[in-house]
């Protein structure tokens, strides 16, 4: 079962988020959070193994130093906006699922993102139209140039670790 926190302000969508989540069986909600405080000690807490996070949250926080933060604890994240990035973000996100989404595109996003954490090549033939991956637009770069290299989190912490650990000999 994938545990997975919800970083979301608006209390409403986050109980939507909660329901379409847990429309599945394989997914739990672990927690809820609305800023960055509440992200970090819900991580502490739960020990999520992926966090849906809001990039727009409350107290002035962001859903980039949530990712930043929950980077420290091997949370991945996917974000989960209204707005459109234009960008990928590799370091901090799996990728981003814009907002209107339904059900299925919650369940296949949540659905291909476990397979990117768990390294397993995605048989998902649709994608949902509202997600970006981030994985996929590096993933040839960095193999090709760190051979051996197998990622397990997409963050500079981690690259830097593997490159130090290709280099001691």
């Amino acid at each position: 079962m994938l545990k997975i926190l919800i970083v979301e302000d608006d209390a409403q969508l986050a109980t939507t988020l909660k329901y379409l989540v847990e429309d599945n069986p394989r997914y739990q909600v672990v927690g809820q959070a609305d800023d960055l405080d509440s992200a970090v000690a819900a991580a502490e807490m739960y020990a999520p193994h992926l966090a849906l996070v809001d990039l727009q949250l409350a107290r002035g926080s962001t859903g980039f130093s949530v990712a930043v933060r929950l980077g420290d604890y091997d949370v991945p994240c996917l974000f989960v906006t209204g707005r459109n990035l234009g960008f990928p973000m590799p370091d901090l996100a799996l990728g981003c699922l814009q907002k209107p989404f339904t059900a299925e595109d919650v369940h296949r996003s949540l659905g291909m993102a476990e397979d990117l954490m768990r390294g397993r090549e995605t048989l998902r033939p649709k994608i949902p139209a509202n997600l970006t991956l981030y994985d996929s637009v590096i993933g040839a770069e960095e193999s090709a140039m760190q051979p051996g290299f197998i990622p397990s989190r997409r963050s500079f912490k981690t690259r830097l670790e593997h490159w130090i650990a290709g280099h001691q000999h």
